[in-house]
């Protein structure tokens, strides 16, 4: 030890750094192995057949307390404390970490897991709490003439350095079209290396530069603190000449995490054998956007049978007492000391991450990542920055690059670059930051090495979406389901055989590759048949012709084909028979003649006949009397006889002429009806008739 343990925390957060690992290279859907740093769950469904890592450090260095320019540090004139750049609080922090990710390897498991195992060693310092300004003072007030106070209270300190080895095993939890979901889980040996850490406990020093009289009655400056200050260490960790040993430290370790893909493109990337299995295509980019989850560093590492110094520095002592102060034996002798031996449990950085990732076109994309510390400040503990990163990116198989600009806790914002180039990935966090500012608080930078090994897209020579190895087909394009090989024509009608539903029969595109039929025997195939489940005739269209009013004359025949009507009257009801009809009827009759005393039609009554009949055919479902009549002249019996005689004549006639016998019905009343008086001969010729009446 030397002087005070403020000038050694005071040279400490002259080195700090990030607990950020590979920023921006982490973000690579090509990182491979690498990425089971950030999330465990990364190598499930990877670019990768396999990845091995050969080697990769990255460090990190930032605090809240100095800052200085690149060219500052980079001057032979660069003076601390004229050039560099306080920000004093009274809760200056720093972190910091060296990374080396060593011999490490990925492979997969089938189609949906992966495993890995990799290798590294990490060493943490951090600090929380510090007092700044004090330490500004104290610094300002080196000058022994001077009184100055440090009011430090409580802070914290530690150092831890480990060796990790790891398996992970991550595996596909869900692939449901356009939603993926993967999870992993790291569980990691702990190998300690070794562990230091100083707090501080109400840590307060007020030098007095007269605060004491010497026997020569000159003054000299006293230092009054109070407090206590604890160290702790792995055993034998300073003393001297020591010989390193590997101290009794070990613990166990774990990283959990998940991640989701929404892929609204999802059947894209998907190749169906000729078995039917369907395949994801290992080697393409899917998602539209990702989202990752993890909790890394759950856990912590045990040294066996470590060493706690207790000061309590409740004392005041000279100025002769501090510039004496050569070693711990010198201290334990100005202040009460205690010492105990016991084990000490240095818990690892544990830290929430969360990441998007959206693919914004083909190979560009734009990530969100943020990295959180799930350990607050305390007594041997080691914790992680609060860090948000914003990295764009351009994303190939052989070539990556990307321009992270992120947001620490400690340092404000950084802006960085890196590249990934086949083997090698090489970049920083803060690249651009530090060459552009004037005062730098954070620089970081990693490199590596690796040999990958990606999945090519399977050969498919006919480009019809079949890898070669499951194609029927190799070098003819054809769909899934012949097989890989194009559609034949078996009956040669031009309809392919996959859309052919008469596979041996020649038929029209038309009717689905088969022969039109005729359903309805009507001789009108189906094609050009109108009504196929009946039969009709050609000139209807292979459809009967209709009788709309049920009267049995179909409609291209029926005159009146929305009333009923009979076959006689073509299709219309019949008119009704009228009293003028009737009139007309018995006209014509009485103008009927025959010869004197005989039952012989004279020529002249023939068109009166006919127009009868044609009066008759109007009524084709009327039924009418044919009645003769005579006068009184001659016997009884004579006129009865004769007027039957002549009513026979004329139904023949009517007959003849074409009305249904049925309708008619010849009667004779001799003199029994007269219409006139037979006393004159006016009265007899009236009644020397024939008449025609509707039979009601």
């Amino acid at each position: 030890m030397k002087k005070c343990f403020l000038f050694t925390i005071m040279l400490i957060m002259s080195l700090s750094a990030k607990a950020q690992s590979y920023i921006g290279y982490l973000t690579d859907n090509y990182s491979g192995v690498n990425s089971v740093i950030a999330n465990p769950a990364n190598i499930a469904d990877s670019r990768f057949k396999t990845d091995i890592n050969l080697i990769g450090a990255s460090a990190f260095f930032a605090n809240d307390y100095v800052g200085v320019g690149f060219s500052d540090l980079t001057s032979s004139n660069f003076e601390y404390d004229t050039d560099a750049k306080l920000s004093v609080s009274n809760n200056n922090n720093f972190s910091g970490t060296v990374d080396i990710l060593g011999p490490s390897f990925m492979f997969n498991v089938g189609k949906k897991s992966s495993i890995a195992i990799f290798t590294r060693a990490r060493s943490f310092v951090t600090g929380n709490e510090f007092n700044g300004e004090s330490i500004d003072d104290l610094d300002e007030s080196i000058d022994e003439s001077q009184d100055f106070l440090v009011d430090e209270g409580n802070f914290y300190a530690s150092g831890n350095g480990w060796a990790e080895v790891g398996l992970t095993y991550a595996q596909e939890l869900m692939n449901k079209e356009e939603h993926f979901l993967k999870g992993g889980l790291s569980v990691k040996y702990l190998k300690g290396f070794g562990n230091a850490y100083v707090t501080g406990r109400n840590v307060t020093i007020n030098y007095d530069a007269d605060g004491a009289t010497l026997p020569d009655s000159s003054t000299i400056g006293t230092l009054e603190s109070t407090g206590d200050l604890l160290y702790g260490r792995a055993d034998n960790y300073d003393s001297d000449n020591y010989d390193y040993e590997v101290p009794d430290a070990k613990g166990i370790g774990f990283d959990l995490g998940f991640v989701y893909e929404w892929r609204p493109d999802y059947q894209n990337y998907v190749v169906t054998g000729t078995d039917g299995a369907t395949t994801v295509m290992k080697d393409k980019n899917k998602y539209k956007l990702k989202l990752g989850l993890s909790v890394t560093d759950i856990g912590s590492i045990n040294y066996k049978s470590g060493v706690i110094d207790n000061y309590n520095i409740n004392n005041t002592i000279t100025q002769d007492d501090y510039d004496n102060i050569e070693d711990s034996d010198d201290l334990q002798n100005l202040y009460t000391f205690t010492q105990a031996s016991e084990d000490i449990k240095a818990g690892l950085p544990t830290a929430l991450h969360f990441n998007a990732d959206w693919n914004i076109k083909n190979h560009f994309y734009l990530n969100l990542n943020t990295d959180l510390s799930m350990r607050s400040a305390g007594e041997n503990t080691i914790r992680t920055t609060n860090v948000l990163s914003l990295t764009p990116r351009f994303e190939s198989k052989w070539f990556s690059f990307y321009l992270p600009i992120s947001s620490y806790q400690y340092s404000g914002v950084q802006i960085g670059a890196g590249l990934r180039a086949g083997p090698l990935y090489i970049g920083s966090g803060s690249l651009i930051s530090t060459f552009t500012r004037s005062e730098i608080k954070g620089a970081d930078v990693y490199a590596g090495l690796k040999i990958p090994v990606y999945y090519g897209q399977p050969k498919d020579s006919d480009g019809d979406g079949i890898p070669n190895k499951e194609d029927g087909c190799p070098k003819d394009f054809g769909p899934i389901e012949n097989n890989g090989c194009p559609w034949g024509d078996t009956d040669g009608d031009s309809v392919l055989d996959n859309e052919d539903q008469c596979v041996n029969e020649a038929g029209p595109v038309e009717n689905g590759g088969c022969p039109w039929v005729d359903s309805d025997g009507d001789s009108v195939m189906d094609n050009e048949d109108e009504c196929i489940n009946e039969a009709g005739p050609v000139e209807n269209n292979g459809c009967p012709w209709p009788d709309s009013d049920g009267d049995s004359i179909f409609d291209k025949d029926d005159e009146c084909p929305n009333e009923m009507g009979t076959v006689a009257n073509n299709g219309c009801p019949e008119p009704e028979v009228t009293a003028e009809v009737q009139k007309s009827l018995n006209a014509y009759a009485k103008t009927i003649l025959f010869t004197t005393g005989k039952s012989i039609l004279k020529d002249e009554s023939t068109p009166v006949l006919v127009d009868i009949i044609s009066i008759l055919n109007e009524y084709p479902n009327a039924n009418f009397t044919v009645e003769g009549h005579t006068d009184s002249i001659g016997s009884v019996a004579t006129n009865q006889k004769l007027s039957e005689n002549r009513a026979q004549s004329v139904l023949k006639f009517l007959i003849n002429g074409g009305i249904d016998s049925s309708r008619l019905t010849a009667v004779g009343y001799g003199e029994s009806k007269p219409i006139a008086t037979n006393m004159y001969k006016d009265g007899r010729q009236k009644n020397r008739r024939v008449e025609i009446n509707l039979v009601k």
